[in-house]
């Protein structure tokens, strides 16, 4: 296994430090049309990084370019260690694996006899430490004698995950590992992807739920042709979003202007419903005792005072309202 050791999900991954992935300006178009363009990047070894875009915004290209199934038309990239040209197609692909949306499995096949097959084109001799070791990890050793069209869509992808583990690989790309699950399946997912940051390896997200990036994700990128903005989660809802408390009173407020305007911190409020309001602050955490103060002096009954937190949802919507291309 690789000896990297992943970050704890919500610590700081530094990406120049042992960069699994490192990605400069990168370039892939089609003829007139453009996958994606100008992409600079890196990914730290063992952190989740997450990948996010609209439909056709160059994510799954940007990860056949990487995974070495397709060339750039310009810029250079490192996978593993080992610079991305034609050349080195072979020893990169030793080094990585890929699951796309579609595992591809041999549905008349049992589960056994899939991942056979596959560590034989791998050329993974002896294979069966190997079989038996990814089962486990994934959790169907008892299923191992199943045909594979006889599994859920949710063991299918557990059966695809297995599959891409065979080669030990120090690196995985995932594309939408969990479209089309239940969220029980989607789950059990998200905690394989929680083991494999564990155990140390990169893994390489992409999704379109926002929910499963912001739990998963140490950091993520928001692609659409051109990469738009990088970061932990937390920091990307700071840059783009002031601070901000959300108050509710049990009844509303006769003059809410003589209560929040001019008071240490605030500098701006709105109405949100009846009785709740929205007061724009620098910290949250240093206003909300004096907003507390002056309700409780006007004679109000506060419910509730709370930093408004803003959603990785919010942030990606932000960035599609600001980008008229993530619309069309």
């Amino acid at each position: 296994m690789p000896t990297a050791t992943g970050a704890r999900h919500g610590e700081t991954s530094d990406p120049a430090a042992g960069a699994a992935i490192s990605v400069s300006h990168l370039t892939k178009r089609f003829g007139e049309r453009t996958a994606f363009e100008n992409v600079s990047f890196e990914v730290a070894g063992g952190e989740v990084f997450g990948f996010l875009g609209p439909n056709g915004a160059g994510k799954t290209t940007t990860v056949r370019t990487l995974g070495t199934l397709i060339a750039p038309t310009s810029g250079s990239a490192v996978v593993a260690g080992v610079p991305l040209s034609p050349a080195t197609g072979n020893e990169i692909r030793r080094l990585i694996s890929i699951m796309p949306e579609n595992p591809g499995l041999y549905l008349r096949l049992t589960v056994q006899e899939n991942l056979e097959l596959f560590a034989g084109l791998y050329g993974l001799h002896p294979a069966g430490p190997r079989i038996a070791h990814a089962l486990e990890v994934v959790h169907l050793e008892r299923r191992s004698r199943d045909l594979c069209r006889s599994l859920s869509k949710g063991l299918r992808q557990r059966v695809g995950l297995a599959r891409a583990l065979l080669s030990d690989p120090a690196i995985m790309f995932l594309d939408e590992p969990t479209s089309g699950l239940d969220p029980v399946a989607a789950r059990e997912v998200h905690e394989l992807i929680d083991g494999l940051r564990r155990r140390g390896v990169t893994v390489f997200l992409t999704t379109h739920r926002l929910e499963e990036a912001e739990r998963l994700c140490d950091r993520v990128a928001i692609l659409n042709t051109r990469l738009r903005i990088v970061g932990r989660p937390d920091e990307l809802r700071t840059r783009l979003f002031s601070g901000a408390l959300e108050v509710e009173t049990a009844l509303p407020l006769p003059t809410p202007e003589m209560v929040f305007n001019g008071e240490a911190g605030v500098q701006g409020w709105r109405s949100q419903g009846t009785a709740s309001y929205v007061l724009s602050v620098a910290d949250p955490r240093a206003a909300a005792p004096a907003v507390a103060r002056a309700l409780v002096a006007a004679g109000a009954d506060v419910v509730s005072i709370a930093a408004a937190r803003h959603s990785l949802e919010d942030v990606y919507l932000q960035l599609v309202d600001e980008d008229p291309e993530a619309r069309r």
